[in-house]
């Protein structure tokens, strides 16, 4: 399985996606799920995929060439030549329905779906970053400021950080954070995402990156980001008052009368009914 995020705020982006790929217990290998096209001073873009291993590699293959016709002059466009963002993403979308139309009908007939999930994100000289999330067949959703970040894969063990923390106001450095906790707290809860991570930090208007770095298990900020979360949030947990039962003096009782619904009912005997 996969775990893929990426952050879109006011001081740059932050992606980063695991390595794991498995197809049970005993079969567990390691794929790189980042893909990184930059071309400095002009553009700077970020692929994270998960899903099918055989259709996300088709798509990177087929990426590289594919083309859509500029909406206004009818000329083609490539993620290279495109003058924004959401045009570079009508490629990745087209490529993705290539993919489907070539090896769909094969994937049905065996009884498999055609299961591919796209963040795709960066910035073109000349605008600014966006961020998009593509579907399956090609379609995309754009980030916006209600919304500042994507994740794809086993999202929910690591969803809970990010909606507490990010805001497009984030500094850089605290959203890079916030996504090794989110990365940490998913291969707490999942054996099917696992280490090496690749992390990619992007500062606004850079059009290029120094900041790509692959994180394993050696690695001493996240082994330390790694013990210190789940340490303080023991202490945390340690700090909450736990509830009172009996009359006990407190100054949060549990137990109160809901002004809307009444406590759930018994049921005592085979005659009884909820309703």
């Amino acid at each position: 399985m996969t775990y893929c995020c990426a952050i879109k705020i006011n001081a740059g982006m932050v992606f980063l996606s695991d390595s794991r790929t498995n197809a049970g217990v005993d079969s567990i290998s390691t794929f790189r799920k980042m893909l990184v096209y930059e071309r400095p001073g002009d553009r700077f873009m970020v692929m994270l995929s998960a899903g099918n291993l055989s259709i996300t590699q088709s798509v990177r293959e087929i990426l590289q060439d594919e083309s859509v016709e500029h909406l206004e002059t009818g000329a083609p466009v490539t993620i290279w030549n495109a003058r924004s963002m959401f045009d570079a993403a009508r490629v990745l979308g087209s490529a993705v329905r290539r993919v489907e139309e070539r090896d769909g009908p094969a994937l049905r007939q065996a009884g498999l779906d055609f299961n591919v999930s796209l963040i795709f994100g960066g910035q073109i000289a000349g605008e600014g970053m966006r961020l998009f999330l593509v579907y399956s067949a090609g379609n995309f959703i754009e980030a916006t400021a209600e919304t500042p970040y994507f994740q794809i894969g086993e999202s929910k063990y690591g969803k809970p950080v990010l909606d507490r923390v990010i805001t497009t106001t984030t500094p850089l450095d605290e959203a890079a954070k916030c996504a090794l906790v989110s990365m940490d707290s998913t291969i707490k809860s999942n054996l099917s995402v696992g280490l090496p991570l690749d992390l990619v930090v992007y500062q606004a208007g850079a059009l290029q990156s120094d900041r790509v770095i692959c994180i394993d298990h050696d690695n001493p900020y996240f082994q330390m980001l790694h013990n210190s979360w789940g340490e303080r949030l023991r202490q945390v947990f340690d700090s909450i008052e736990d509830p009172q039962w009996n009359g006990g003096k407190t100054e949060v009782p549990l137990r109160v009368e809901s002004k809307r619904y009444p406590a759930l009912r018994k049921i005592g005997s085979p005659a009884e009914r909820l309703i």
